[in-house]
């Protein structure tokens, strides 16, 4: 991402893991309660999601969070920012990851009332 071009946001920090078999559950509770932790309630963050694959992609989930501006990702994670933050345990569940930054500025539409 070119800092320059792409610093105004708002950003998504998108976290994709492939999971060891039989972990997906007990990660899925993990983004519930300690991703959550991590970013909630920070300066600049907007939100979050997290979700699993369906069907054959059931062993790859994601986290994604949302921020104001890339100093915002940046103040809550430092000058290692552009790396995935594991928190304890989560090695032991995940087979594979990586962590992309989006600049939403350009789209952003999200309808989560299927009845709306």
């Amino acid at each position: 991402m070119d800092e320059n071009e792409h610093a105004h946001g708002p950003i998504m920090r998108l976290f994709q893991v492939t999971v060891k078999e039989g972990a997906a559950k007990k990660l899925l509770s993990q983004f519930a309660t300690t991703s959550a932790d991590v970013v909630q309630n920070e300066p600049g963050n907007e939100g979050y999601c997290f979700g699993q694959g369906v069907s054959v992609d059931g062993d790859r989930l994601i986290f994604a969070s949302f921020w104001q501006d890339l100093d915002a990702v940046k103040e809550r994670f430092g000058e290692d920012w552009q790396n995935s933050y594991l928190p304890v345990g989560y090695d032991e569940m995940i087979e594979e990851h990586s962590l992309t930054h989006i600049d939403l500025r350009n789209g952003w539409f999200v309808r989560l009332n299927p009845e709306g």
